[in-house]
């Protein structure tokens, strides 16, 4: 598949796998198969996302990670970046980060957590669990630390 390869009407290929990190290391963020297939479901479920957020541009920051890029952005190694399963996103035509996860967390009527991380941006991932989280991430002596919300 071509990086410029849509996805779906509003994400392409290339931006699901685009890291500055891994651009920066040299690190390759090479997909398989697999993972190919599930980004053509993240993006669909993006393209819900994006609805319901009033049909206003998202700005991907995230998509999929290979192992190595993971590693290097000091991911979680269960993180469901690594499947092509969760991206990280802002919607400034929408609201702030954490105002765009206080309304998908309402919303959205099926997912696996939605993350405000750090203030800077939106985490949302899409399974292969269903558990609603709804979670900040804040730095706090140099880690990082999760708490659930309402």
């Amino acid at each position: 598949m071509a990086p410029t390869q849509r996805l779906s009407a509003h994400f392409t290929l290339a931006e699901m796998t685009h890291s500055a990190t891994a651009a920066r290391k040299g690190i390759a963020n090479v997909i398989t198969p697999e993972v190919e297939r599930q980004l053509f479901l993240t993006a669909d479920r993006m393209e819900g996302v994006r609805a319901l957020l009033g049909d206003k541009p998202i700005s991907v920051l995230s998509g999929y990670r290979s192992e190595a890029v993971n590693k290097a952005v000091g991911g979680s190694k269960t993180s469901a970046h690594r499947t092509g399963h969760a991206v990280d996103f802002i919607c400034p035509s929408f609201g702030t980060p954490a105002q765009v996860a206080r309304y998908l967390a309402v919303h959205l009527k099926s997912y696996d957590q939605i993350i405000e991380e750090f203030d800077q941006w939106v985490h949302i991932g899409f399974g292969p669990g269903a558990r609603r989280q709804y979670l900040k991430a804040r730095k706090l002596a140099g880690r990082t630390v999760y708490s659930g919300i309402g």
